[in-house]
């Protein structure tokens, strides 16, 4: 797939870009031959080869759900300035 000058401006617009008017060839090119390199690996034939593998696949290995600390609320707590009902209290920021 070739683009033209009137492609090129037509994307430099959308993508809010200023390209000086000598540099409009060369981004022609540029962009022509990247959109013929996509056509070519498009046209690849992929019959018999795997996929690699999709992070959305993966399966995360979890530890259990044990408690393996003691409760240490009254030690952590004493030196706060308010506690409440086994909260931390905190002045109040946002009217």
């Amino acid at each position: 797939m070739s683009l033209d000058r009137s492609d090129v401006e037509r994307i430099a617009h959308l993508a809010r870009l200023q390209i000086d008017e000598s540099d409009i060839p060369a981004y022609t090119e540029n962009l022509s031959n990247i959109l013929n390199l996509i056509d070519q690996m498009q046209q690849t034939d992929t019959t018999g080869v795997a996929p690699l593998a999709n992070p959305l696949d993966a399966v995360q290995r979890l530890r259990a759900d044990e408690v393996t600390e003691p409760n240490q609320r009254e030690q952590l707590q004493a030196a706060a300035p308010a506690v409440e009902d086994g909260l931390f209290l905190v002045p109040k920021v946002i009217e």
